[in-house]
């Protein structure tokens, strides 16, 4: 009995020292730091390491890289290194062992330490955690999740196993973090039911968490990417964020924002204007090509003559050092940028001569578009480009890549068509999507109006196979039953063909559906509906009514475009006071949530439509507003300011013409005098003017009217319906080829005509202001215009094209009546 004490008691002391030890070795682990630390402790504990301290090895090994700046990080070093692998074999032992969080840590550690996802080590691991998976705790489950994103097992079982876990605790999940990684990590395998809870519980934390790291926020922007959503009211929540947190953005978080911004359509003045100031402030900190690439790109477009010159020459100097990813970023970027200096892009043509062999298609198809569109003389490389676009087209088998590479070649200078591109494009034409025939019958016209296919026969398979492109999207539209899916389709068709061919039947198919319209889908819609230029009752009338019905549940962003549409085509729905009164009041109730350069969009297009809501007035023509949109208009795409200046403009004539209650200055006169290019086109017309007034100075061609509105000619006509000398009337002509200038309105009253006497401006209407659909309808532009010439004491004569150019008026004497008709108001 007492030899069995003594061995009890021997044997727990054994184990209490043994534990101490472990203990003890746990602790030294845990202090390590530098890795060499940690392989010592390794190299000199191999046979005592249990599961735990593998896991927890490894686990420091990254958290000590993770300290580091990213360009001085040592994975190499320690993934080299033989206490490494000794490590790893011991995991890989071990595993089955392991506890369920020590198994997802070390995962995600070897991961973050670039180890290989298809090392045996990785293969156990993620084997081991999938067997656990239904009792991992939240944030196991989301590290878990993130591990297999990694990985790229965006489709696998286990990612669908994980999604439905889920699904069934979401309830649950009560913090952004967690849920922000499983959001990313799932986002291939989800229903688009799912996907909205998601959002609604995204925006529910988003709004109850005090402090939100925009780590997070930026996550569920990578989700809406993902899953291809703009939805605005997450996106207005991550980009308050993200202003919140400015102090600890980065570049590389910068540059990761924007990127994300670009690809869901949405844009920041206020986010813009923050990271210029980072950047600008930081400029010399980034020598590497990495992030001075992210610099460039990110801080490229906003910056001034002297920063962009500066950003220009040393990507120049840097261009020997670039990866091809770099280089597509800073070529991309000078897209942007309109840059024409020859040297970066000299520089940079040179680089890719041997980088070529490494891209794979789809870079190669974006390399083409930037050095064509950045007008890159090098014949050498192009000639490559052409060989290797070629290569991969003979391969190809996606149809989304086929119709890629069928658009650039069609962008290549002097570009013979070989037969087996028009057999390739044929192959795929049953599969493509309606952007992708568009591609195909873009390059096949231009090839055919060039005359660049030679072989026998090339008209008339062109023409066969243009047939086919009618047929196959015309059979991919009467197929089409959800309207959802439909409109992710017409986003990315451009160009003549959609509009030529089958803008009737695309047309025709939405009305099918409009039963499907809804507040989600209206922005969308929209968007084709502008670009269609169609004024289509049914769908028109559809939209007011979901949009009156819906007004709080729409982005305040997105009405704009709904407001756009309804003026630019000069629509008014049945419910039309409704309507704009619907849109009006909740925007005026929300005005300090939109950005100033969107208020004056907004301003604009309801002037257009005639409604002028005095609080949007009032906010809009402020000096501190003005001073703000100033600074905004620094830092937006150069075709956004353009837009935004004009709109100011004629939102300033609309107000001081049609509102001088409010006392708007006009104060536009030195933008006016910069922008207007006059170039006198009508001559024909104005030589048949001469002959009916009977003589040239009876009339006046480009005349610029006070607040700067431009009409094709002017003459006066007095009580009798005699015409008047422009020089009776003591208006000089100036010495412009022709164009003439009225300065100020108080001259125009000091300059008055005699009693009776009628100013008459006659303006010739193009393609361009009417609708596109059958009924000719004049747009909301050229409408304004027309109502505020008469404001301006003119008759209006407008002359359509369709009636100038029709069979009714095919001789010059018909044509001489029909002017001295509308110019006499003759019926």
């Amino acid at each position: 009995m007492p030899g069995l004490r003594q061995l009890c008691l021997f044997t727990l002391r054994r184990f209490q020292a043994r534990t101490l030890c472990s203990d003890l070795l746990l602790s030294q682990i845990n202090g390590c730091t530098h890795e060499d630390e940690v392989f010592s402790l390794v190299g000199r504990n191999k046979a005592r390491l249990s599961e735990k301290h593998v896991g927890i090895a490894l686990n420091m090994l990254w958290q000590l890289q993770k300290k580091k700046p990213f360009l001085l990080r040592t994975s190499d070093y320690v993934r080299n290194h033989s206490q490494f692998l000794t490590l790893c074999i011991l995991a890989e032992n071990k595993a089955e062992h392991m506890e369920d969080e020590v198994i997802v840590d070390t995962l995600y550690s070897i991961l973050r330490l670039d180890v290989e996802d298809h090392s045996s080590l990785a293969k156990v691991l993620v084997t081991e955690a999938w067997k656990r998976l239904e009792r991992l705790s939240l944030p196991a489950l989301s590290k878990f999740a993130l591990c297999l994103y990694k990985q790229h097992r965006h489709f696998s079982p286990v990612i669908g196993q994980v999604a439905h876990i889920v699904d069934m605790k979401l309830d649950s999940i009560q913090d952004i973090r967690i849920l922000s990684v499983l959001m990313v990590s799932i986002s291939e395998v989800i229903t688009e039911s799912f996907r909205d809870r998601l959002l609604h519980k995204a925006e529910q934390l988003l709004e109850e968490t005090d402090e939100v790291h925009f780590n997070y926020a930026r996550r569920v922007l990578q989700f809406l990417q993902n899953v291809k959503l703009r939805y605005h009211p997450l996106l207005e929540k991550c980009n308050r964020i993200f202003l919140e947190s400015a102090s600890h953005l980065d570049i590389h978080s910068i540059s990761h924002i924007f990127g994300l911004y670009e690809q869901l359509g949405f844009d920041s003045a206020e986010f813009r204007l923050i990271a210029k100031q980072l950047l600008s402030e930081t400029i010399d900190d980034y020598y590497d090509p990495e992030t001075f690439a992210k610099l460039f790109s990110s801080l490229g477009p906003m910056a001034g003559s002297k920063v962009r010159e500066r950003l220009l020459v040393t990507a120049g100097h840097m261009a020997e050092e670039f990866r091809i990813h770099q280089v597509l970023m800073i070529l991309k970027t000078m897209q942007k940028m309109k840059c024409r200096s020859s040297h970066p892009l000299k520089k940079m043509a040179s680089v890719l001569h041997k980088h070529l062999e490494s891209c794979h298609a789809l870079q190669l198809v974006k390399l083409t578009q930037y050095l064509v569109v950045l007008h890159c003389q090098d014949v050498e490389l192009f000639a490559k480009l052409k060989m290797l676009l070629l290569g991969y087209l003979k391969s190809s088998v996606i149809p989304a890549d086929t119709a890629a590479i069928i658009r650039v070649l069609a962008m290549l200078p002097s570009f013979q068509v070989d037969e087996m591109i028009i057999n390739k494009a044929a192959a795929v034409l049953p599969q493509c999507r309606l952007h992708h025939l568009n591609c195909i019958a873009t390059a096949l016209v231009k090839w055919n109006h060039h005359g660049q296919l030679h072989w026998q026969n090339s008209s008339e398979l062109c023409a066969k196979l243009l047939q086919k492109l009618h047929d196959c999207g015309f059979q991919r539209l009467q197929k089409a039953n959800n309207l959802n899916l439909l409109l992710e389709e017409l986003p990315y068709v451009n160009g003549e063909w959609l509009k030529e061919v089958l803008n009737e039947e695309t047309l025709a198919m939405c009305q099918r559906l409009k039963d499907q319209i809804t507040w989600a889908n209206i922005l969308p819609l929209s968007f084709f509906l502008i670009k269609s230029d169609h004024r289509c009752p049914a769908l028109f009338d559809r939209i007011s009514s979901v949009t009156v019905e819906n007004i709080d549940k729409i982005p305040l962003s997105e009405i704009y475009f709904i407001l756009f549409l309804f003026s630019t085509l000069n629509y008014d729905p049945p419910d039309n006071e409704e309507f704009f009164k619907s849109c009006i009041q909740h925007l005026t109730s929300n005005l300090s949530h939109l950005e100033a350069y969107h208020l004056v969009l907004l301003g604009h297009v309801l002037a257009v439509a005639g409604y002028f809501p005095p609080a949007l007035i009032t906010t809009i023509f402020n000096v501190s507003f003005l001073s703000k949109l100033d600074a905004q208009l620094k830092v937006l795409p150069d075709m956004v300011k353009h837009r935004v200046q004009s709109s100011l403009m004629k939102l300033n004539r609309a107000v001081c013409l049609e509102c001088p209650e409010f006392h708007i200055p006009w104060f536009h006169e030195p933008y006016c005098q910069r922008t207007s290019r006059i170039n006198p086109e009508r001559q024909n017309i104005h030589r048949m003017l001469t002959e009916i007034l009977g003589g040239r100075h009876y009339s006046r061609i480009s005349v610029l009217t006070p607040y700067y509105y431009e009409i094709d000619f002017e003459c006066v006509l007095d009580v009798n319906k005699k015409p008047l000398s422009c020089m009776a009337q003591n208006i000089p002509l100036d010495g412009g080829g022709g164009i003439h200038l009225r300065h100020d309105i108080k001259d125009e009253r000091r300059k008055a005509l005699p009693p009776g006497a009628q100013r008459i401006a006659l303006e010739f209407l193009d393609s361009k202001a009417f609708s596109k659909d059958y009924s000719h309808h004049l747009k909301g532009e050229p409408a304004v215009k027309k109502r505020h010439l008469e404001m301006l004491g003119y008759r209006v004569v407008q002359i359509p094209h369709f009636e100038w150019n029709s069979m009714a008026l095919s001789t010059k004497g018909e044509q001489l009546e029909y002017l001295r008709q509308q110019l006499y108001g003759i019926q």
